[in-house]
């Protein structure tokens, strides 16, 4: 089936009529559909449709939007089954996982549609005869790129808050899954936001998303993937235009000498290996007290063989194939890095591949645990962005802070103890935007901010958090009334 952009209120193809293939990851012979392969022309027709239809919406009452968001919700509540088995098919996380995304999309609207409803200023004191206050305006155009490993929430959480704010969108989803990006315009279009003010330009990264930081007419820019392309994007665009770069991470569970090894093992098990490991919060590095070192390293190998891994819609998987081939091969070189380094693999990291015919044709590894691995190793510093952890020993408190925080990321990272008085002296020192404790680094609520330090975030503004990320999607402007 060959499927269209959504640009100026219609269906499209793209302008020079070209087309891209989207295959399943668990089995690349299954052909989910072919989409536009969208170029400069196609982004300069969506930017200026939104353009005209945008400050319409703006000045639209606060329940129109809301109502829209509403009623968003409550179709993607209906559809959250159906979607999530076309999520399955085309990203491979399993299918529990797959419905988790997809109902999380209903709350996500839900949430925002009660900002488009909050969204206030304030009064400030003056000299006499004069009120001074603040308006929140709309910023514009927002251009929203999105990657794959969360299709439908990450544009989600930032399509809501932008309509919710009286923002016109310009969406790029990742090539890698188009076909959910689709899905949820759909939605929204069905729940009667403006057939012009939302448009979907399907393609690829080097051509679409380079077209759009080079648009005129382009007020904000919310990103999330990887660092080179967000330093990329920050670089080429216009001084005026806002970017919102939510990027890498290198993230750390450390479990301190009080943790039971085995619920140690359960979190980092969460955090690793759900969702393939794929997640930009997802659990790369453990670091464990030294005394417990030994028990974590053989109970979380035990869990990890545990796993079965195969096609996310299989009786019993717990872990679907990775995304796409480069993933699949990038995953295998860092296991061929360690070897080299002279780590111990302790478990896993093959390729399942050669090993049943019915994973012959997917993008099938084992997930991998990997211990005594120097301390310049590359898997310790590096994002793989797949199923495998690497564990090292620490001695103090204040040595399982430094190692980590010495990476150039700082997203999530977690703690094992029950030990308070270092939960807390961790959570003031670490250089991260996300810290959990006796909990996988994975997962956040939908009303708290979201973000990283240092080469993890570009700092403008936290993502997510209801009222906090409307900051990202509007002007203030101060008014100053006499009489």
């Amino acid at each position: 089936m060959t499927h269209l952009n959504h640009i100026d209120g219609q269906w499209v193809s793209s302008a020079t009529g070209a087309t891209f293939e989207d295959r399943s990851p668990a089995d690349e012979r299954d052909l989910i559909g072919a989409f536009p392969d969208s170029g400069a022309e196609d982004v300069a027709r969506a930017v200026a449709s939104v353009a005209e239809a945008w400050p319409a919406w703006a000045a639209a009452s606060p329940e129109v939007r809301a109502d829209a968001l509403f009623k968003a919700a409550d179709i993607m509540s209906r559809r959250a089954d159906e979607i999530a088995a076309e999520l399955t098919r085309e990203e491979g996380k399993t299918i529990g996982e797959a419905r988790n995304e997809a109902r999380r999309i209903a709350a996500n609207f839900r949430l925002y549609a009660g900002e488009a409803l909050r969204l206030n200023g304030e009064t400030y004191p003056s000299e006499a005869g004069q009120i001074v206050f603040s308006l929140r305006e709309a910023v514009g155009v927002v251009a929203v790129i999105t990657p794959w490993n969360f299709p439908l929430s990450m544009a989600a959480r930032k399509i809501a808050p932008a309509l919710a704010a009286g923002n016109g969108v310009i969406f790029k989803p990742s090539e890698m899954t188009p076909l959910m990006g689709q899905r949820l315009v759909e939605v929204l279009l069905e729940a009667g936001i403006p057939p012009k003010l939302l448009a979907l330009v399907q393609g690829r990264g080097p051509t679409v998303g380079r077209a759009i930081t080079a648009q005129a007419g382009i007020d904000a820019i919310t990103f999330t993937g990887s660092y080179a392309v967000g330093r990329d994007i920050q670089s080429s665009v216009s001084t005026d235009t806002r970017c919102q770069l939510e990027m890498g991470g290198k993230n750390a569970t450390v479990v301190l000498a009080d943790a039971d090894p085995a619920k140690a093992a359960a979190i980092i098990e969460r955090g690793a290996f759900g969702l393939t490991g794929q997640a930009c919060t997802g659990t790369s590095r453990v670091l464990v007290a030294r005394p417990l070192y030994d028990a974590v390293v053989e109970k979380l190998a035990s869990v990890a063989r545990a796993i079965k891994v195969g096609p996310g819609t299989a009786e019993g998987v717990k872990m679907g194939p990775l995304a796409t081939r480069g993933q699949y091969d990038k995953v295998l070189s860092y296991v061929a890095i360690a070897r080299e380094e002279g780590a111990r693999i302790v478990t896993g990291g093959e390729s399942l591949c050669d090993s049943d015919p019915a994973l012959a044709h997917g993008y099938f590894v084992s997930p991998a645990v990997i211990a005594d691995l120097p301390a310049d190793s590359r898997l310790l510093r590096e994002e793989i962005f797949g199923p495998v952890v690497a564990i090292g020993a620490f001695d103090t408190l204040d040595e399982a802070i430094a190692i980590a925080d010495e990476t150039e990321y700082g997203l999530a990272v977690s703690l094992v103890t029950n030990d308070l008085p270092a939960v807390l002296r961790f959570a003031r020192t670490t250089r991260h935007g996300v810290v959990k404790v006796n909990g996988p680094t994975t997962g956040v609520g939908l009303n708290a901010p979201f973000g990283g330090y240092k080469h993890s975030s570009n700092q403008a503004a936290k993502e997510q958090g209801g009222a906090t990320v409307m900051d990202f999607y509007t002007r203030i402007k101060s008014v100053y009334l006499g009489a």
